[in-house]
């Protein structure tokens, strides 16, 4: 199972992506909370699966239920009628670096229907939670790391976070990628190739044609072209590691907003 964030909605679309003229509003209100992934009833792991197929290809029951049994917690996104619309999964990680202990938070299966991409709630509720449990005493260094197949998916690090990698800002700083390969290693130990900084998964499932397409209108964004360029086997699935540090002061305006 792709442990990927790439259907991930955009809060902050190129022009090429924003509605055209004519089209209809997207249904507005998505309700969400955060439950215990062991609290899960089977219609409601059957909704996940079911939205998940819909923008991944090469995926099935058995691979989606194995992905989900390692997570510890799942987001769910429902609109005003009851019927699910998104959802995301995550875990806990602890990885050694340099003698001393790092902890993340991995970013799984995350999805959110097209309809409802402006939609804040998700982000919302992912980093109030988080950011609250990286608060807790004795945590010390805290990291949100991910893997893109999508550019929608890396997008969000340039848009909530400072500081990031990698990034077509700057290169990636020693210690940075020390944590990143750690914790990289710590989740896919056969599946990391650190040379490329990227995660080629067995049986990967890509997502679908013209889910997250990497057209030449969005290359000309640098956060788009610089994530095609560091992850050219992304429409094959490839998935691209990612970190960033779980500070408030880390935080752009835009991600402050998320944790009012």
């Amino acid at each position: 199972m792709s442990s990927s964030t790439s259907a991930f909605p955009m809060l902050k679309s190129l022009p090429s992506e924003r509605q055209p003229e004519g089209e209809t509003e997207a249904p507005p209100g998505l309700s969400g909370v955060v439950r215990p992934v062991s609290s899960l009833n089977p219609a409601e792991r059957e909704a996940m699966y079911g939205l998940l197929a819909s923008y991944f290809s090469d995926t099935s029951p058995a691979i989606f239920a194995r992905d989900l049994a390692e997570k510890e917690s799942v987001i769910l996104l429902h609109d005003a009628a009851g019927h699910m619309r998104g959802f995301s999964t995550f875990m806990r990680l602890q990885a050694l670096v340099e003698g001393r202990t790092v902890q993340a938070f991995f970013s799984g299966d995350t999805i959110v229907h097209h309809d409802y991409r402006a939609e804040t709630a998700l982000p919302r509720l992912w980093a109030q939670h988080v950011f609250r449990l990286a608060a807790e005493p004795g945590q010390g260094e805290v990291y949100w790391f991910l893997i893109c197949s999508g550019y929608k998916t890396y997008r969000f690090l340039p848009l909530f976070f400072r500081e990031f990698y990698p990034t077509c800002t700057s290169p990636t700083p020693p210690e940075m990628q020390q944590v990143l390969d750690a914790l990289a290693r710590c989740k896919f130990p056969t599946e990391y190739d650190q040379s490329r900084g990227v995660v080629r998964l067995h049986g990967a499932t890509p997502l679908r044609p013209a889910v997250a397409d990497v057209t030449e209108a969005r290359l000309r964004d640098p956060h788009v072209a610089f994530f095609a360029a560091a992850n050219p086997g992304h429409a094959q699935g490839d998935e691209l590691a990612c970190i960033a540090p779980l500070r408030v002061e880390n935080l752009t305006p835009a991600g402050r907003r998320m944790l009012r």
